[in-house]
C-alpha cells in the first residue's frame, strides 16, 4: 500500500529484505517481545499516533541542539535544507504510526531495511533529491533509541493508562523502538556479520 500523501513513504512498495521472516522472528523471540507486546502497542496506539508529531517534534529539538546531529540535515551551503528536514519529518511521523499500528509483517520488515538503507550511502538525500551528507553514522541510530523510548512514558501517564499499564506499554514500545533500530543496522553491516 503506497502512501501518496507523504512523499517518499512507499510502504508496500519496496524491494525485500535480505533479513528473513524466521531471522526476524528470532529477533522478537530475543527481545522477548511477545503478542502481549503487541496488544500494548495496539492498546496505545491511539494515544501515541495522535502525539506522534509532537513527539518528533521533541526528538528533532535534540538534534537541533547539537551541531553533531544536525550536521546530516545540512546542504552544501552550510545551511539546514529545511525542504530535506520537512519531508524526512513526515516519514519519521508516520514511523512512529506505523509502528504502534502495522503488524510486523513481511510489507514492514522490508520497510525497515529501506528505512536503515535511506541512513547509508545506499540511499541517503536520494528519495528526495538532497545533497545533505550520504551517511548518518549507525552510533547515532543506536544513541537515539534513549530519547526515542523515554519520551512516550510521560505522554502514556498524562493519557491515563494506569502505572501497571504504563509499564506494560512502556516496555513494548522500547522493544519495538530497538527491533526497528536494529533492522535498520542491517545495511551498514558487512555481509555475514549482522
Amino acid at each position: 500500500m503506497l502512501d501518496t500523501q507523504i512523499a517518499g513513504y512507499d510502504f508496500g512498495g519496496v524491494p525485500p529484505s535480505p533479513v528473513t521472516m524466521e531471522d526476524f522472528r528470532r529477533l522478537e523471540a530475543a527481545l522477548e517481545f511477545t503478542a502481549r507486546d503487541r496488544e500494548a502497542l495496539r492498546r496505545s496506539s491511539e494515544v501515541i499516533a495522535s502525539h506522534a508529531e509532537e513527539l518528533v517534534d521533541g526528538w528533532r529539538a535534540i538534534i537541533g541542539a547539537h551541531d553533531f546531529l544536525s550536521h546530516w540535515f545540512v546542504g552544501p551551503d552550510g545551511k539546514p535544507d529545511d525542504v530535506y528536514k520537512a519531508a524526512v519529518k513526515k516519514r519519521f511521523v508516520r514511523w512512529v504510526v506505523d509502528l504502534v499500528t502495522r503488524p510486523f509483517d513481511q510489507a514492514w520488515l522490508d520497510y525497515q531495511q529501506e528505512i536503515g538503507l535511506r541512513h547509508t550511502p545506499a540511499k541517503k538525500n536520494k528519495t528526495d533529491g538532497a545533497a545533505t551528507p550520504t551517511l548518518v553514522p549507525l552510533r547515532y541510530l543506536q544513541a537515539f533509541i534513549a530519547p526515542v523510548t523515554l519520551s512516550v512514558r510521560p505522554l502514556l501517564g498524562r493519557a491515563g493508562f494506569n502505572a501497571e499499564e504504563v509499564d506494560l506499554i512502556h516496555a513494548a514500545w522500547t522493544k519495538a523502538v530497538i527491533l526497528s533500530v536494529t533492522l535498520w543496522s542491517a545495511p551498514y553491516v558487512r555481509d555475514g556479520l549482522w
